[in-house]
């Protein structure tokens, strides 16, 4: 990779993967874009920023073209709350930005990434230690769109040659950019309410397991599967990738070994629970470690503590 070009940039994984990919690359070799501009940013000020709609497909391609692009991050979409309560959006936006971006790479030359998802999976997914291949029958859009992502990019990488690559994230943790609509970011709101208030209410239910990953982990992964050696990629789209198996009580009681007086409470989202009863309880992600060395560094403790001390500068709370 040595010019770099991001979309969604400003969302939660953009506006950290360009600050880590700038550190490695430079800062003028990551040229992020978004469908707006957030002035003070550090994506927005540390390098080129340009407003790119994922629907323009033109636009896209000369954003790509006037900074000689060689590898493209496809990071655009709604997520699975927000897909769910706006299905025709998520749809136009989820694949159609996929596809113009996938056009743009096999047009240019790209070497390409797209994150998928755990949404991929679905009721009738095998639950605990879900497979890399197995089926796959998500009965939500966002989830529709991930499986139907994964496929395209294989298709463009057998059809066309494009170096498409991606890995089904669990949920994101992180201290630095708000969730935006997900149904694991009960365990990213978790750690700011306890700093703030010393209690929390979860709208996913005590016992309901998903796997979970500390952003400094997601990040390495993509810098990590995107440098691996193609030849070793038997799989090459949608590996999945975890680092913990959780459930709200679980970070509750690691919380509590920081802020001992800490509570949580639950009122749960139907939509949301919906969501998360559908989806795998732990992932199997030996393929990813095997093909390309996939390792997590965080477990819950290690990321609990962090997140607390992170945030607590962040939110000037002593």
């Amino acid at each position: 990779m040595k010019k770099i070009l991001v979309t969604g940039s400003l969302g939660q994984i953009g506006s950290e993967l360009v600050m880590h990919m700038r550190n490695i690359y430079g800062n003028d070799n990551v040229i992020a874009t978004d469908i707006r501009r957030i002035e003070g940013m550090p994506a927005v000020e540390s390098g080129p920023f340009e407003i790119v709609d994922v629907l323009d497909s033109k636009a896209m391609a000369e954003v790509a073209k006037k900074h000689n692009a060689d590898t493209i991050i496809h990071l655009a979409a709604l997520l699975s709350a927000v897909a769910e309560a706006k299905p025709v959006l998520a749809w136009e936006i989820n694949m159609g930005g996929l596809f113009n971006a996938l056009e743009v790479a096999r047009e240019l030359n790209c070497s390409f990434f797209t994150p998928s998802s755990i949404g991929a999976f679905g009721p009738s997914t095998p639950k605990v230690k879900t497979p890399q291949d197995t089926i796959q029958r998500p009965q939500t859009m966002y989830g529709v769109t991930k499986v139907s992502g994964e496929l395209l990019c294989d298709y463009y990488f057998k059809r066309f040659g494009v170096d498409t690559r991606g890995v089904r994230f669990p949920g994101l943790i992180s201290y630095e950019t708000l969730p935006g609509g997900g149904t694991t970011d009960y365990a990213v709101d978790i750690y700011y309410e306890a700093l703030k208030n010393g209690k929390y209410t979860s709208f996913i239910d005590k016992g309901t397991f998903m796997d979970m990953m500390y952003m400094p982990d997601a990040l390495n992964a993509i810098v990590t599967l995107m440098e691996a050696d193609p030849k070793k990629l038997i799989h090459r789209n949608a590996f999945n990738i975890t680092a913990m198996s959780i459930e709200p009580e679980m970070v509750a009681a690691e919380i509590k070994k920081h802020i001992p007086s800490f509570e949580i409470n639950y009122d749960v989202d139907p939509v949301r629970q919906g969501i998360a009863n559908s989806w795998p309880d732990s992932i199997d992600d030996s393929a990813a470690r095997e093909e390309w060395g996939f390792n997590a560094k965080y477990d819950l403790a290690l990321m609990s503590k962090d997140m607390l001390e992170k945030l607590r500068v962040k939110l000037n709370i002593k």
